[in-house]
């Protein structure tokens, strides 16, 4: 497959050029009169295919795509911020934030993640490049318990499905400035257009951010941590007739970053004095081509080839003195080439889906750290091929004489191979093979209205130590059986969408982290088992007169039932980043003469970092409050807001081995500006 990319300063001109035709030729669009009296419904494709929201069997928030960009929300941790039983670690250091979801994480050490992001079709399953900057999207869609049915390994608690808007014969275009706190600088752009009518059509969207650090750096002077991203997507779709419709997306992020947000533990905050230079110099870029077939009415088949790369290249100090006593370094490499084949269709009332995926992997871990009596540097690769089969089938009881009842089930099997070498040594082998099966029992009262009931296994990879002695090597899958009940639907002639669900997840053979007996050596074992318990709720009201609220809350058990780690028995312990609780209010009013007013508290309960609960090594619960008003005529709306306007510090002290603390952000203030052309 081509692996084209693009760098930001060749697509600026492409997207200056795109977003000048669009303007010219974009018909006048007409201001809205009046206010919204119903919740609009919401097609989602977490399963793979088109399904209403209220179809879905499973818990799953979704995200406008245009109301995430008015409101800000420039990454996943925004997302997060409002999704019932979704988090982050906390890592202080951009590109690398793996996700928790309903109390299962994964270490950035294990290279995978219990979580995937899946943009348009294009997998990320680990840490290390969980990010996007939420360019050009229609939808984002959030899927709470084990996916692996579909989605494979590393799916084992949930799925980020990110879809971006395809260009078509409507033109769109808009354009944002954002000007803030820290000297703050951020450009975003995104449109469409058709080249060829109802044939071939290109969107573009892109961005460029700085912001300068909150950390002083009293040795140099510098503030340590500033903040620069920029990036772009473009896709290319072409539709040579009814049937047939192809898409060549290219993507690409690149952070120029100061220091990570560290500090040390105990030291005064936001304060350091390294002669050591910092700097976060990663990049992940993409390319895909998406086609669909209709090969008869009701049978289509999809094709999804895609090349996804990561560069994690960073140095940071972790002494913060003048003299470079510690430091650590990373240059890794990660590499995969995807191909998925699925067919769909239907089968009398029964819709079916079946197909077939593989991917190939292949990533060079390079890294040192420096010590006062040493500076040690690793080089390895690690590489892998997964063969998946997979099927999903969604088949109503009518002929049962069960009108409102369905059932939907599926069933993958894949087969998962790894290969380790340290450099210049032999190279090791490890495979294994996994079925991950779904079920799902589904009464549909309403229409608009649905209970549930579903039992899913899923599962995380095994693989390697990349950093640790022969003995400590290897670790297998990680394995979670889910049972859920649910509930979804309207109320108030569709003015009010609810979703509740109740969850139990056991986790056996769990990858959990460990400390060698050499200073700073960490690797993963199978040490562990662990249940989550928990309940998930969320809710949007129109409420009336130009009033509109949303809250979520997310309450979650997890703990472990085994982990001796030597002397040491963590039974009983929480999960190291998942916090029993956390949730969100919002509240907004859309006055009739075009100002409006939005005000959203979110939080989240304490997480430990280590899995002995130490009580001086944890982020405290917290809450933030992010206000904004602004005005909107025509194409132009104008927003000033404040982000954490309490100025609330959510530390996390004490991460890893008690020496450092990594530091929440400081109270934002802003104003931007918005064009719709």
């Amino acid at each position: 497959m081509p692996t084209l990319y693009l760098r930001a300063s060749g697509l600026l001109p492409l997207m200056v050029t795109a977003l000048s035709a669009t303007a010219q030729q974009a018909p006048e669009p007409q201001r809205e009169q009046e206010r919204e009296h119903v919740l609009p419904a919401v097609t989602v494709t977490v399963n793979k295919q088109s399904q209403t929201l209220e179809r879905v069997p499973a818990s799953v928030s979704v995200f406008d795509g245009e109301q995430l960009e008015a409101d800000g929300v420039r990454g996943l941790e925004g997302v997060a911020a409002i999704t019932p039983g979704f988090a982050f670690q906390t890592m202080g250091q951009s590109g690398a934030q793996p996700p928790v979801m309903r109390g299962l994480s994964a270490n950035v050490t294990s290279f995978s993640s219990s979580t995937a992001l899946v943009v348009d079709g294009v997998a990320t399953l680990r840490g290390l490049g969980f990010d996007d900057a939420l360019l050009g999207v229609e939808r984002v869609e959030v899927l709470r318990g084990p996916q692996s049915t579909l989605y494979g390994r590393n799916a084992e608690a949930g799925v980020v499905n990110i879809v971006t808007r395809r260009p078509g014969n409507e033109p769109h275009a808009a354009v944002s400035l954002d000007l803030g706190s820290r000297n703050k600088q951020a450009l975003r752009f995104d449109a469409s257009r058709a080249l060829v009518d109802n044939t071939l059509f290109l969107g573009v969207a892109g961005e460029f951010a700085r912001q300068d650090g909150f950390i002083d750096n009293t040795y140099s002077g510098r503030k340590e941590d500033d903040r620069e991203r920029k990036g772009g997507r473009v896709a290319l779709r072409w539709t040579p007739s009814a049937r047939t419709d192809a898409t060549l997306r290219l993507n690409q992020r690149e952070y120029d970053d100061g220091g990570s947000l560290w500090g040390p533990t105990g030291g005064a905050r936001e304060r350091v004095r390294s002669g050591t230079e910092s700097w976060n110099r990663s990049q992940a870029r993409s390319a895909s081509l998406d086609v669909s077939h209709e090969l008869a009415d009701d049978l289509r088949l999809r094709s999804i080839t895609a090349h996804n790369e990561y560069f994690d290249r960073i140095l940071q100090d972790t002494d913060f003195q003048p003299a470079d006593l510690l430091h650590l370094g990373r240059d890794y490499h990660f590499k995969t080439v995807s191909q998925e084949l699925r067919l769909e269709g239907k089968a009398g009332e029964a819709r079916w889906l079946a197909g077939v995926y593989l991917d190939r992997e292949d990533n060079a871990l390079n890294f040192e750290q420096k010590t006062p009596f040493a500076l040690a540097r690793t080089r390895s690769t690690q590489k892998g091929d997964s063969t998946a089969v997979f099927t999903h089938w969604d088949v109503p009881l009518t002929a049962l004489g069960l009108a409102l009842w369905s059932i939907q089930a599926g069933l993958r099997v894949e087969r998962d191979e790894m290969r380790f070498a340290l450099a210049g040594g032999s190279e090791q082998t490890r495979s294994w093979t996994h079925a991950s099966p779904k079920l799902a029992l589904q009464y549909q009262w309403q229409p608009a209205a649905q209970l549930y009931a579903s039992v899913s296994d899923g599962f995380r990879a095994g693989g390697f130590n990349a950093f640790a002695p022969e003995t400590h090597r290897r670790y297998e899958p990680e394995k979670v059986r889910a049972f859920e009940l649910g509930a979804k639907g309207h109320l108030l002639n569709r003015r009010l969408r609810y979703s509740a669900a109740v969850y139990r997840m056991d986790i056996d053979d769990m990858q959990v982290q460990q400390m060698g007996s050499v200073a700073g050596q960490v690797f993963m074992t199978n040490a562990a088992s662990a249940r989550s318990t928990g309940a998930e709720a969320e809710l949007r009201w129109l409420v009336g007169s130009g009033w509109q609220a949303q809250m979520g809350l997310g309450l979650n058990h997890t703990r472990f039932r085994e982990f001796r780690d030597g002397a040491n028995d963590h039974a009983g312990k929480r999960n190291p980043f998942a916090p029993d609780i956390n949730g969100h209010l919002g509240v907004r009013y859309d006055a009739p003469s075009g100002w409006f007013a939005q005000a959203q508290a979110a939080g989240a309960g304490k997480v430990y970092v280590d899995a002995a609960n130490t009580a001086a090594n944890k982020r405290s619960g917290y809450a933030v409050i992010n206000l904004s008003a602004g005005y909107a005529w025509t194409r132009t709306e104008l927003t000033a807001y404040v982000n954490n306007a309490a100025d609330k510090h959510y530390d996390v002290i004490g991460f890893p081995a008690s020496t450092i603390t990594i530091y929440s952000p400081p109270r934002e203030a802003g104003l931007r500006l918005t064009f719709r052309l």
